[in-house]
């Protein structure tokens, strides 16, 4: 019987509905962020935002919502290439993957989550990662989390287990996790107080949160609001 987690937290959308899952059905959740010299840093403060927020406005959940760690990765600026950390236009590389994938930054945040789940004797990493309605990126699959899983288990050698809540479900239907979980209250906080965009535009507040409207992760978002509430309305 698992009773405790180890979140990985950006104060995203998706890491947000994935905190309030294992707040929902876990005994003691921690949250776990990475500053790895992302352009959009602003994600930081919108991981405290977002815990007190969740803290205060979900008191069933408060008991639950245990220490926040922040680890630095700057390693992945010092490799660089990547639109998240070098200050290049958004584009699509000969690999047919968008200049947004970080090569191997989930594969360290696992690493990393393992060995502080490790210390910590928490016995579940709860990440947001999807296949369903992403950017492509090999390091969000279903089968890297399993390789994952395993060679945590093997290495530490400890039962620890990766969830990932939103593997299968798309955009749309991860606001509707958030509705089922908490309901109207959860949306508006995932619309206000989250950060999801690369640029880390926080200027204009759209009808599904805080934006520049046009990069992938704004795209994805909008197009998960809009379908949601479309189906919502039929």
């Amino acid at each position: 019987m698992h009773t405790s987690a180890l979140v990985m937290f950006s104060g995203g959308q998706d890491s947000t509905t994935c905190l309030a899952h294992a707040l929902s059905k876990y005994d003691r959740v921690e949250t776990l962020g990475f500053d790895y010299g992302q352009r959009h840093r602003v994600e930081l403060q919108a991981r405290h935002t977002v815990r007190d927020r969740l803290r205060a406005q979900f008191p069933q959940w408060a008991p639950r919502l245990g220490e926040d760690h922040v680890l630095t990765l700057d390693v992945l600026q010092q490799i660089g290439g990547s639109s998240l950390t070098e200050d290049v236009a958004f584009a699509m590389q000969a690999d047919g993957l968008p200049n947004t994938f970080v090569p191997g930054r989930n594969l360290l945040f696992l690493t990393l989550a393992g060995a502080l789940a490790y210390r910590r004797g928490l016995q579940v990493i709860v990440t947001g990662v999807c296949e369903t309605d992403f950017s492509g990126y090999p390091d969000c699959r279903d089968d890297t989390m399993k390789a994952m899983q395993l060679a945590l288990n093997l290495g530490l050698e400890r039962r620890l287990r990766i969830e990932t809540p939103l593997m299968w479900i798309d955009k749309a239907q991860t606001w509707q996790m958030a509705q089922d979980l908490g309901g109207d209250a959860l949306v508006e906080l995932v619309v206000r107080d989250t950060h999801t965009c690369y640029q880390g535009t926080r200027d204009a507040l759209h009808d599904w949160g805080y934006g520049c409207g046009s990069c992938p992760a704004c795209e994805l978002r909008a197009k998960g609001w809009q379908r949601w509430r479309a189906a919502a309305t039929d």
